[in-house]
């Protein structure tokens, strides 16, 4: 299988010492680049799209980063390689609906991939566990700089870096953080959060990016456009919303600490019930059921030992994974709820009583 490398890999939705933990999970930066005198991917003829592919494959070779690489012509890869690979945040929904002439670069750690062909010639993106925007804004800065060596990139000197969808021409920079807010969406104040957010050009959205559901009360938190600031100025503003919302869930947090205690218990011990006995489970269902199981070991219910056991389980608990792990195609939904329910009580059959102790009930 191309992708058995990738899949022995821990996925960025593991936990990290990051301060701001654990309520951030991951953040990321992508640039979207394209290259002078050819059509965007979505004008551009098959032919052209073939010179695009191999032209941007031909310079990658070189960039240091990727010379322990791994190329994955999207078109090689049957329908769950391709699952799997949006579902590990590798490349785009956007991408498995239109792969002819198609790749995407992986570094050796899996903390950077470049997508080609996609809405733009180069999706470059940088992910790392927890919070670490300056980081990985230097890292992918570095990557972006010695790829315009070997590239001649569509700049305007007036407006920026050129790019397919005009709310990323400019710096073509889009910078998230996934952020697990249970407290909110317990405490029914999500929505009114979301809301607030849009109208400051904060866009929100859920674990998969652009019209997918925030199963598990996991958000992606992002900058809407990009024309008219620098890259640090974008980062320091969505850094600010971001402190924010932590402080938000964290207070809501304290709040169903305080005033609802049993109903937060009982919450948390219903999941905790589920994840061991059930035997159907949907994605969407088991989302909810982790997010929770979470939730327990941030209030200390449980020990910090079984994070690393329940972040990973957000992503194998996906249908590509799923349909993986059966190693055989299961051709309906039951079935795969029936697998995934299978899994999870499997991962969680050792897990010690929850501590109620610590909530004062």
């Amino acid at each position: 299988m191309l992708i058995d490398s990738i899949l022995k890999t821990d996925n960025e939705m593991m936990s990290s010492s990051s301060a701001m933990s654990p309520i951030v999970l991951s953040t990321r930066v992508r640039l979207a680049r394209n290259l002078m005198n050819f059509s965007f991917p979505g004008w551009a003829k098959k032919s052209e799209k073939n010179k695009i592919l191999n032209k941007c494959l031909e310079a990658l070779k070189d960039i240091e980063i990727f010379k322990s690489g791994t190329l994955i012509k999207v078109e090689e890869l049957n329908e769950i390689e391709r699952l799997i690979l949006v579902e590990r945040h590798m490349i785009s929904r956007e991408l498995i609906n239109n792969y002819n002439n198609t790749g995407v670069f992986i570094n050796e750690d899996h903390s950077c991939a470049i997508m080609l062909n996609e809405e733009d010639h180069l999706r470059i993106q940088y992910i790392e566990r927890g919070y670490k925007f300056n980081q990985i804004w230097n890292s992918i800065n570095s990557i972006d700089d010695e790829i315009e060596q070997h590239l001649d990139y569509a700049f305007s000197d007036k407006f920026g870096y050129l790019t397919a969808c005009p709310t990323n021409v400019g710096t073509g920079l889009r910078a998230s953080a996934m952020l697990h807010l249970p407290g909110l969406v317990i405490s029914n104040h999500m929505e009114k959060c979301i809301r607030a957010l849009n109208q400051t050009g904060i866009a929100v959205r859920g674990l998969f990016g652009e019209g997918s559901d925030a199963s598990g009360s996991i958000f992606q938190i992002s900058n809407q456009q990009t024309l008219g600031d620098s890259e640090k100025s974008i980062i320091k503003r969505l850094t600010i919303f971001l402190t924010e919302i932590i402080e938000q869930e964290n207070n809501s947090r304290q709040n169903l600490l305080e005033t609802q205690p049993l109903k937060l218990a009982d919450k948390i011990g219903r999941a905790y019930g589920v994840l061991q006995n059930s035997l159907l489970l949907s994605s969407a269902e088991a989302m909810d059921l982790l997010s929770v199981l979470r939730l327990a070991i941030d209030l200390k219910l449980l020990d910090e030992s079984y994070r690393n056991s329940v972040d990973n389980a957000f992503i194998e608990c996906q249908p590509g994974h799923i349909q993986f792990k059966a190693k055989t195609n299961i051709d309906s939904s039951t079935m795969r709820d029936k697998f995934r329910a299978n899994y999870l009580r499997t991962q969680f059959d050792d897990l010690p009583p929850l501590n109620f102790d610590v909530l004062n009930i």
